[in-house]
C-alpha cells in the first residue's frame, strides 16, 4: 500500500542511512522528499517546485522525464528486463552501447569497455585492470597508484584509497597500500602561494615526475585524475597541465587513467574531459552522464595499448572481475537513448555556451565577503566560501552561514549543494540562459539573507 505524505514524513530518515551524512544530523533535519521531476525542475511531496542546479548529483545531464529515454526503457522491459553478461551471454543494448562508446571515443583510442553500475565501480575496475595489465606485460612489480590531493574517485576500497581528501578516508583506514597523492593545480590554495596558473601547472607536473622517480617507475601502475576536479570544488587546471601529465606518464611508461565520472559526455564542453585538454588517456572511467541516471550504469574504457595485452595469443588473461548488473539491458537501453540526445542536441556545445554565461554571471558574487573564489568550466562551477578573503578560512557546514544559504535558496525555489566549503553548481546540460538568471537571482537572495543573519 502506498504511504501517505504524512507517513512519508514520519518515516523520513528513520530507517535509511543517507550517504555522506551523519545519521543523527539527518534525523534532526530530515531531507527534502522529491516526488517528481521534469526538465530542469523537481517537485517535493507538497507540490513545491525547485530549480535543480545540481542535476541531482552531477548526472541528470539531459534533464528529467525525457520521453525518449522512458520509451527506450519500456520497450526493452517488454523484451528483456535482465540477463547476465558473464562469460557466454550478452544482450543487444549492451552490445550496441559498447560499439557506440568505441565510436564516440575513437579520438582517444578507446576500443573496449567493461560495465558496472556506478562511478565507484568504474574506478575500481580501472585500478584492477591496470594491475592486471602490468602482470600480463611481465612487470608484476607495477602495483602503485598516484593521484591528486583534493581528488575524488568514489567509495570502494580502491577509490577511497586514492581519494585526495582525508574526509573521505579517515573513517575507513587502513586502506589499500601503495597509494600516494601529489599536489593538484589548485590556484586558490596551493602550498607555494603560486598565483600564475601556468607556473602552478608546471610545478604540479614536476612534482608528479619526481614522485614517480622517487617511488621507482617500475613500481607505479598508473596515475589517475579528474580532468576538472568535481567534489574538490570544480578545480580547473591550466591548459598546459594535462599535456604535461601525459608526457610524464609516457616518459616513465605509467598508465594514465582519466576519471570522467563527472566530466564525461559534455559537462565541461567536450565529449570527455581529456579531450578538452587535447589528451588521450589509456583508460577512462565513466558513469553519471552515460545515461543521465535513469538506470544505474557505468563503463570503464580501455585503449588498444591496454587491450592488446589481454588479446595476446597463448597468454591466459581472464578478466576475473565484473558486476552482476554490468551491462544491464535496461541501463544500456537508457544509455543508448540518452547518448542519441547528447549527440543530436550537441549538449557539449550547449554546456560551453550556457556554462560560459553561468561563469560570467557568477563573477558578481566576488563582492560578497564570504566568497573567496569563483571558478568553473562549462556547466561545472563553484563558489568557494570563506570566513574572510584575507585569511581564506574555510566556511563549511554546520556553520550557520552555510545552513542559512542552503535554506534560503530552497525557500526561494532552488536546490543547491555545498560540498565542504564549496557551493557547487552542476545543472543539467539542457539549462538555458534564463535558468542561469533565475539561479543567480536566488543565490543573491540567499547570500544577502545569510550575510544579514551572520
Amino acid at each position: 500500500m502506498k504511504m501517505s505524505n504524512d507517513a512519508l514524513r514520519e518515516a523520513n530518515a528513520q530507517h535509511m542511512f543517507h550517504p555522506m551524512a551523519d545519521p543523527k544530523a539527518v534525523r534532526a533535519s530530515p531531507p527534502l522528499i522529491v516526488e517528481r521531476a521534469d526538465g530542469v525542475h523537481v517537485w517535493d511531496v507538497d507540490g513545491k517546485r525547485y530549480l535543480d542546479t545540481v542535476a541531482s548529483l552531477w548526472n541528470v545531464n539531459v534533464g528529467h522525464n525525457r520521453p525518449e529515454i522512458k520509451q527506450a526503457i519500456v520497450e526493452q522491459l517488454d523484451k528483456l528486463a535482465y540477463y547476465s553478461t558473464f562469460v557466454n551471454t550478452s544482450n543487444p543494448p549492451a552490445i550496441e552501447l559498447s560499439a557506440r562508446l568505441a565510436r564516440m571515443f575513437a579520438p582517444e583510442g578507446m576500443c573496449q569497455v567493461l560495465y558496472g553500475s556506478n562511478g565507484s565501480d568504474a574506478v575500481e575496475t580501472a585500478l584492477k585492470l591496470a594491475r592486471q595489465y602490468w602482470k600480463l606485460e611481465g612487470q608484476a612489480g607495477r602495483t602503485k597508484f598516484i593521484s591528486l590531493k583534493w581528488g575524488y574517485h568514489g567509495v570502494h576500497i580502491g577509490g577511497t584509497s586514492i581519494n585526495g581528501n582525508p574526509v573521505f578516508r579517515n573513517a575507513y583506514e587502513p586502506l589499500l597500500p601503495g597509494c600516494f597523492q601529489v599536489e593538484t593545480p589548485y590556484l586558490y590554495r596551493n602550498p607555494w602561494g603560486e598565483t600564475d596558473a601556468a607556473k602552478l601547472a608546471a610545478r604540479c607536473a614536476d612534482e608528479l615526475d619526481r614522485a614517480i622517480q622517487y617511488q621507482g617507475a617500475d613500481t607505479v601502475a598508473a596515475f589517475i585524475a579528474e580532468p576538472v576536479q568535481g567534489a574538490g570544488g570544480a578545480i580547473v587546471p591550466h591548459e598546459s597541465y594535462w599535456p604535461a601529465i601525459r608526457r610524464i606518464c609516457d616518459k616513465h611508461g605509467v598508465l594514465l587513467i582519466s576519471d570522467e565520472i563527472v566530466t564525461g559526455f559534455g559537462r565541461i564542453g567536450s565529449m570527455c574531459g581529456a579531450r578538452a585538454w587535447g589528451v588521450a588517456p589509456d583508460m577512462m572511467a565513466m558513469a553519471k552522464g552515460i545515461n543521465s541516471g535513469y538506470v544505474p550504469l557505468s563503463a570503464t574504457l580501455i585503449n588498444e595499448r591496454v587491450a592488446s595485452a589481454f588479446h595476446r595469443p597463448g597468454v591466459p588473461a581472464a578478466v576475473m572481475h565484473g558486476y552482476t548488473y554490468g551491462g544491464h539491458p535496461l541501463a544500456c537501453a537508457a544509455a543508448n537513448a540518452n547518448l542519441r540526445i547528447v549527440e543530436a542536441e550537441d549538449l557539449p556545445a550547449r554546456a560551453l555556451d550556457v556554462g560560459g554565461y553561468l561563469n560570467e554571471r557568477l563573477e558578481e558574487f566576488r563582492r560578497y565577503p564570504n566568497v573567496g573564489d569563483v571558478r568553473g568550466r562549462g556547466l561545472m562551477a563553484a563558489l568557494e566560501l570563506v570566513t574572510d578573503t584575507a585569511s581564506k578560512g574555510m566556511l563549511a557546514a554546520p556553520a550557520p552561514f552555510v545552513q542559512k544559504l542552503v535554506a534560503v535558496a530552497r525557500d526561494q525555489g532552488a536546490i543547491i549543494r555545498v560540498q565542504g566549503n564549496r557551493l557547487i553548481l552542476s545543472p543539467p546540460l539542457v539549462f538555458s540562459h534564463a535558468d542561469v538568471d533565475e539561479t543567480v537571482r536566488i543565490l543573491h537572495a540567499a547570500f544577502d539573507a545569510a550575510g544579514r543573519a551572520a
